[in-house]
């Protein structure tokens, strides 16, 4: 799954909507649009912090993760992988491979031309991991060198070798238009215009990607760390041409994706294809270098801003030029958040990608939106310091109610003002540099502090499937095909059917992680709990009205009479009629099925989005140029928190992955061989526990009954989406000139500064 594919799904399966909604559209979005927001149920477990319901399994050791499968018989599987960022392969010899003991199977992976270094060529399954590693070297692959390009500003040349036979090396990935930005810009009192870029970050999850396959007759199990057990089944089905109903794809554990597990990868294909040439189970485990080459990375942005204001700070015109650059695949969309997030009558965006000879871009946590937030976020504080005016209130002046910067249909719910109020006061934004650079400390050190916005879709899946089962014996199993990749879905699972069921967590037994099961959309987008929770939801509620009206006839009473609390059902009208939960599980007699569905959103008549405000403190070493993030505020509107402890840790996850890439990721490459020369996490810096600062999770809990049954969106991406511009904006309060890419390395603070001093 590509970022377009990503971000279609993230949405709903919808698209951008038009610049000039049909008036009978917005008639009805009007008419329909509440005075007042719903009032939230009150709820025993839901939005409670519960422990973890698979924390033990984990911490101990017993969880087992695609990296711990072991099958009778399994070989090791091998891929040999490109050493050149172009070149055409003349002939592959697998026949030294194949002779050497222990040798089961090889494969050639390739023909024609590779287009980047790390592209899979061959591939080997032996006996053991050593001699799998020697039959690789003793495959002959004969290559004729070709130019290539790796760098994509040279892509941009004319005289820049051809990256794909089917395009230019540039070519049109988005455009946008509303209002008239020359007209807007000719009203404007103040206009500001700069350029930000952000570089290449490398998907880094703990496990790295890994697939086990195993035949039996003509059925194919797989074990795979996946994001998307049913994208993997259905991707396999094509790719073997077999059907999908002889297909099963496993996913019990998994240590991360962020967006590069999306669907059926090609060392996937491979091991399913080694497994069946050799008869016997194959697993192949990617190592840190290959994750550094071959599956992907967050797609490199330059993004030029052009922002027109009123003197009060009132928005006139707003115009985005990006160039980004995916390498042989798509760069990112970053317009979304320039687009939606503040009331501007006139904005108009025009966006490019540039191709190389490296590895494609996948999704990355938020793709598009974390590079559009860094890039429109500093320029909304560059506005701010040329209008002389709080950045905070600069927002706040430019609040929107509707999607397409107020000109679309209105938000279903939107707690972004909400989310301003908490995280300003969690952070003491009175404290801030009245302007950027003015006061801060004396001597090399400088604090100041920085809010950035974020707009993202997490609506969910309408049409996701769940079944509760209950048992006579009083037990209750909850399925879904979806699959946890991390971040509790386990818990959230079993937290919603305890809540319905009158249980407690700990009575639910979740099954999940298998693509035989119902199903379920890919873990990305932010759409797990909002596609998944309401599918349970509503397969307990059936459940629960099945058992109401079993009681009523153990009670003798009517089943509108009945009320379920304290573990057995009793009637309203005489409390002492009153059956306990286990007998009336045994009057079920058998075990029965309950089939539930997410269902459908007015997207006709509402823009679904989740939003959130987050507000960084930091201190910078002016001398040495050095960041150090010292407290962090993050306020979140994802609706209604299904389990506060596992969401805490998801907002806390995607601030640590924003500093981290705010400060120190930078995928850097040989320009000669088309390589990375920090291909390991020795040379790609990451943030460690060490930079992680006291951080303030806050949510604004709005409850809105059109998204679904709980009022629930996503949390994934939003917690990320604006972490690395709230830091950015917090270093340009601290020192006074915006240092205008990430990472923001001390080089390139000192650079800034340098320039700070020039214009002075």
């Amino acid at each position: 799954m590509n970022s377009k594919d990503y971000i279609a799904e993230a949405r709903g399966g919808t698209t951008r909507q038009a610049a000039k909604p049909k008036p009978q559209a917005q008639a009805q979005a009007a008419a329909a649009q509440p005075a007042a927001p719903a009032k939230a149920p009150e709820y025993k477990y839901i939005g409670k912090p519960t422990a973890r319901v698979d924390g033990r399994e984990i911490v101990t050791g017993r969880a087992k993760y695609t990296h711990d499968i072991k099958l009778r018989g399994m070989l090791i599987g091998k891929i040999l992988r490109s050493p050149y960022a172009a070149a055409e392969i003349v002939s592959i010899d697998l026949a030294p491979a194949l002779a050497l003991p222990g040798v089961m199977a090889a494969l050639k992976l390739a023909e024609g031309k590779v287009r980047y270094a790390g592209q899979q060529v061959a591939a080997v399954a032996a006996v053991d991991e050593r001699t799998a590693e020697k039959a690789l070297g003793l495959v002959k692959v004969e290559y004729k060198t070709l130019p290539s390009v790796v760098d994509w500003e040279r892509a941009r040349d004319a005289a820049a070798p051809q990256v794909r036979d089917d395009r230019p090396n540039v070519g049109k990935l988005n455009e946008y238009a509303r209002g008239d930005v020359e007209k807007g810009f000719g009203e404007a009192d103040v206009i500001i215009e700069h350029t930000y870029r952000t570089g290449f970050e490398v998907h880094n999850p703990t496990e790295t990607h890994g697939s086990v396959a195993a035949w039996d007759s003509d059925h194919l199990t797989v074990y795979d760390s996946t994001q998307n057990i049913h994208g993997v089944r259905d991707g396999l089905a094509r790719a073997m041409k077999v059907p999908a109903a002889n297909i099963t794809v496993i996913k019990n554990y998994m240590g991360g994706g962020f967006g590069s597990k999306l669907g059926a990868n090609d060392y996937t294909v491979a091991a399913a294809n080694l497994a069946r040439q050799a008869g016997r189970p194959v697993k192949v485990l990617l190592s840190r270098r290959d994750n550094a080459v071959c599956v992907g990375y967050r797609p490199s942005s330059s993004q030029t801003y052009k922002i027109g204001a009123k003197k009060d700070g009132t928005l006139t015109a707003l115009q985005l030029t990006n160039m980004a650059s995916g390498g042989v695949g798509d760069g990112d969309d970053v317009a979304e958040p320039a687009v939606d997030i503040y009331r501007c009558p006139s904005c108009k965006v025009f966006e490019e990608t540039v191709y190389t000879n490296t590895g494609a871009s996948r999704a990355m946590r938020a793709p598009g939106h974390t590079q559009g937030a860094f890039g429109l976020e500093g320029a909304m504080d560059e506005l701010a310091a040329a209008l002389d005016m709080d950045p905070l209130e600069l927002r706040r002046r430019n609040y929107s109610t509707k999607n397409l910067g107020d000109t679309g249909m209105p938000y279903s719910s939107k707690g972004l003002d909400k989310c301003y109020e908490l995280g300003a006061k969690a952070i003491g934004w009175e404290r801030r540099n009245r302007r950027p650079g003015e006061g801060g400390g004396t001597g090399p050190l400088r604090r100041g502090i920085g809010v950035a916005t974020s707009i993202w879709f997490g609506a969910g899946v309408p049409g996701t499937l769940a079944d509760i089962v209950l048992y006579p014996d009083g037990s209750v199993e909850v399925i879904c095909g979806t699959q946890d990749i991390g971040c509790g879905t386990r818990t959230h699972m079993a937290v919603v059917a305890a809540e319905t069921l009158g249980l407690e967590p700990k009575d639910i037994t979740v099954k999940l992680g298998n693509s035989d099961y119902p199903w379920a959309p890919a873990s990305g987008g932010s759409l797990t709990t909002p596609s998944v929770a309401p599918a349970i939801r509503d397969a307990a509620l059936k459940a629960v009205e099945r058992l109401k009206a079993v009681a009523a006839a153990r009670l003798k009473i009517e089943a509108g009479d009945i009320v379920m609390a304290d573990r057995k059902f009793a009637s309203k009208s005489d409390p002492a009629k009153a059956a306990p939960f286990a007998d009336v599980y045994r009057d079920l007699r058998r075990e029965t099925v309950f089939h539930g569905e997410r269902g459908a959103m007015p997207m006709d008549q509402f823009a679904f989005n989740t939003f959130g405000a987050h507000f960084a403190e930091v201190e910078v070493d002016v001398e040495t140029g050095r960041i150090r993030v010292l407290k962090y505020a993050a306020a979140q509107d994802s609706g209604q928190i299904v389990s506060r402890l596992t969401a805490e840790s998801q907002v806390v996850g995607g601030i640590t992955q924003g500093l981290s890439a705010g400060i120190y990721e930078e995928r850097v490459m040989d320009d000669a061989t088309g390589n990375p020369v920090n291909p390991n996490l020795r040379d790609y810096k990451i943030a460690t526990a060490l930079d992680i600062p006291e951080i303030t999770v806050l949510f604004a809990d709005v409850f809105d009954p059109r998204i679904n049954n709980l009022s629930v969106k996503g949390l994934g991406e939003p917690a990320r989406v604006p972490s690395s511009a709230a830091i950015a904006n917090a270093v340009y309060n601290a020192i006074g000139v915006h240092v205008r890419e990430i990472p923001m390395t001390p080089k390139r603070v000192l650079e800034a500064l340098k320039r700070k001093e020039a214009a002075s």
